[in-house]
């Protein structure tokens, strides 16, 4: 598994002695008990469970030298996780290391003479600076637990190790699908400026992936066909330059499942593995269950969060993975998005794994941000990516052919708007979107509006959301009059069509994004016309923080660029991400590299405190709660007496995934002392009637509403 990075004689050192403590002779009693083989063994003063990953990290510091405390990192942790090497409490590698007892108590056993003289590795680390490090530990890491795993699995569970790699194909093959696919799309779609548009996009692409392995970025608004002609280059690139797969990572689960859907259209059923959190049971197979496990897959789909926190992870079942993304084109859609307050060590990951690993990375996105150079200001400025090479000819061209909106300030001053005024300008409309920032906003504004009105938001189940979203597409489609007020999940992705867009004041990016559900398809521009996004001052604005520092940096935009028409450009997304930049206060918020970086020198890394400190999703201070959702209640009433009866077991947490809504801490204990919400084996699920609305989410039911529970 380490030859593809040159580290073989690492994982081989590595793989000899990860089990060196299972010679002692507390070991062999305690296996020859445990397992029935003989049932006069003893354990006397050993206690319940011997640690058998200690000794051979022990080894390789006696052996090699400092050179052996890498090896200590991955023998030690095999089994709990990669662990600091210092730390308040007893489990640190510092402390480990000095167990020499379980060493002598190892010689006393029958110890081959291979195992107590290991030679030090052959090939120099895949280190070229201290930031390449850690990533490097990871990927050794990932080797040997993954084929510990792999080997007991195959001896343990047969059966089980056969159904792995049927999702195995070749990628050659997979080309063939796409472009077959892609040729029927093309003869059956209109002569439209768009579709035409659509075609040099997918010809730029195919063109590009003849280009030595690297960076790169796919700069195309929205509705031009990225995701399909950004599949289209890295299936050419990687049958060009011998790559392993490909993996497509998406910030939203929304989109998520939306993409592996376009994409399973095109493959095939078991082709596309989908590996997040909100993933539908009923659509998971037991080879997919598998592949998530290690990405042993050709397509693979995965969230941000999945594939940033497993570079950053300490646990056997994150780090697993890793070893495959060796050789592999990895596709980031909707660039955009990477946290800022992560946006170093994200960065400083991505250059490693270009740098070392064989990937070739696409950014893909209508709205490319700033991340070659020097990125922000004063103590937070950091380097960015090198040699990133854009896919397309003429971004700039290729956004002005395919304007299909305008742009216009609600009020030319920027005054904020009342949400009573907004709704009746809104009720004027057949079909329009608006777009606001908050929850809150969304509840407030919407409460003006007459019925029939849509809502969207995270006080609703991922259940919830998808159905509600593929009901707007249908009545889209059929003419429909539709209203729809929504909390930016709608944004970055969601296939939505409508002629007119409200959208309150944010950054340049989320602005453009709503743009992107206004007049996609360009029927407009066929009649002469061009869709309306309308951008609105909220009432209050946004919270302090990032949303904040995105609305400060779009308002000095409008003020140097005041031409709204042009703020599609990608130059003006640049100009905006630098301006946005130098407001962030930090891009290592955690301090990752304090963590990872500093100590590189001693080899003292604090990998389970990185591990717990890197979270692009910070659900300290909030709780999940799963709902009664509308006719799904009996199907979550029963998976529920399931747990009551037979424990949380995967599948059924999986299952009642779909229909979990995340609420803030002080809201959740309010919930909590009302009694509208209980505990079952640790879960808290919905107790009354009326908790949950069938159009409003979680809390919405005007006979139980308390002005109480929304003010945060």
């Amino acid at each position: 598994m380490a030859t593809p990075f040159g580290s073989e004689s690492w994982a081989y050192s590595a793989g000899l002695l990860h089990d060196l403590g299972k010679f002692s002779p507390d070991f062999q009693n305690y296996i020859r008990l445990k397992s029935g083989f003989d049932p006069e063994a003893h354990l006397e003063g050993v206690g319940d469970k011997v640690d058998h990953s200690t000794a051979g990290g022990l080894l390789a510091v006696d052996q090699i030298g400092v050179s052996g405390r890498i090896l200590a990192y991955l023998i030690t942790g095999h089994h709990t996780g990669l662990l600091d090497w210092i730390s308040p409490t007893p489990g640190n590698l510092s402390a480990r290391l000095g167990k020499r007892e379980l060493l002598e108590q190892v010689r006393k056993g029958n110890v081959p003479d291979a195992f107590l003289s290991v030679a030090p590795p052959t090939q120099a680390p895949r280190v070229k600076s201290p930031e390449d490090a850690h990533i490097w530990i990871r990927m050794l890491f990932s080797c040997l637990v993954d084929a510990d795993f792999l080997d007991t699995e195959a001896f343990m569970d047969p059966d089980k190790a056969i159904s792995r790699g049927s999702l195995a194909a070749d990628l050659t093959d997979l080309k063939a699908r796409l472009d077959r696919y892609m040729s029927e799309l093309s003869a059956g779609a209109p002569d439209s400026e768009v579709n035409c548009v659509r075609r040099e996009v997918l010809a730029a692409c195919r063109q590009g992936a003849t280009l030595p392995p690297g960076l790169f970025s796919l700069t195309v608004p929205t509705g031009g066909s990225k995701t399909l002609s950004s599949m289209s280059f890295a299936l050419e690139h990687a049958l060009a330059h011998g790559k392993r797969r490909i993996v497509v990572v998406i910030p939203y689960t929304s989109i998520i499942e939306q993409t592996a859907e376009v994409l399973s259209a095109v493959f095939g059923p078991g082709m596309v593995l989908e590996h997040h959190s909100n993933l539908d049971p009923v659509r998971e197979t037991m080879e997919g269950r598998l592949a998530s496990e290690n990405w042993d897959a050709p397509i693979v789909v995965t969230t941000n969060v999945q594939f940033f926190e497993s570079l950053f992870a300490a646990k056997t079942s994150a780090c697993r993975k890793l070893h495959n993304l060796v050789d592999s084109v990895v596709i980031f859609d909707e660039a955009q998005m990477l946290p800022s307050p992560f946006l170093k060590p994200i960065l400083d990951s991505l250059q490693t794994l270009v740098r070392h690993y064989g990937v070739s990375a696409v950014l893909c996105t209508a709205t490319q941000p700033a991340l070659q150079g020097r990125i922000g200001s004063q103590q937070a400025a950091f380097q960015g990516l090198d040699g990133v090479r854009e896919l397309m000819p003429d971004p700039s061209a290729l956004a002005a052919r395919l304007r299909r909106v305008t742009m216009r300030l609600h009020h030319p001053d920027l005054k904020p708007v009342e949400w009573a005024v907004l709704a009746e300008e809104l009720t004027k409309q057949d079909q329009v979107l608006a777009i606001v920032n908050t929850r809150k906003d969304c509840r407030d504004l919407y409460s003006h509006m007459p019925p029939g009105t849509v809502h969207l938001s995270a006080l609703m189940c991922a259940q919830h959301r998808s159905e509600v979203i593929a009901d707007l597409k249908a009545r889209l489609k059929g003419g429909q009059p539709l209203r729809v007020i929504s909390t930016q999940l709608v944004e970055a992705g969601v296939d939505l069509d409508f002629p007119m867009v409200y959208r309150a004041l944010a950054g340049l990016d989320s602005m453009a994004q709503a743009a992107g559900r206004c007049n996609r398809e360009g029927r407009l521009n066929e009649k002469g016309r061009l869709g309306e996004v309308v951008l609105f001052v909220p009432p209050k604005p946004p919270p302090a923080g990032l949303l904040r520092k995105g609305e400060d940096a779009a308002r000095e935009m409008l003020r140097v660029w005041p031409d709204l028409s042009t703020q599609l450009d990608p130059t003006a997304f640049r100009r905006y991400f630098e301006l946005f930049y130098t407001r962030v206060n930090s891009f290592d918020e955690k301090n990752i590299a304090g963590l990872l970086v500093s100590g590189v020198l001693s080899g003292q890394y604090q990998f389970r405190s990185a591990a717990d400190a890197f979270r692009l999703i910070d659900d300290t201070g909030q709780a999940t709660v799963v709902v009664w959702f509308g006719s799904h209640r009996d199907k979550v009433h029963r998976l529920l007496d399931e747990v009551r009866l037979a424990g949380p077991s995967r599948a059924r947490l999986r299952a009642l995934q779909r229909f979990t809504v995340t609420v803030p801490e002080p809201m959740f204990q309010k919930l909590q002392r009302s009694g509208d919400v209980q505990e079952v084996a640790g879960l808290w699920v919905q107790s009354v009637d009326g908790l949950y609305d069938d159009t409003l989410g979680l809390c919405a039911d005007t006979a139980r509403f308390r002005p109480d529970l929304y003010t945060l």
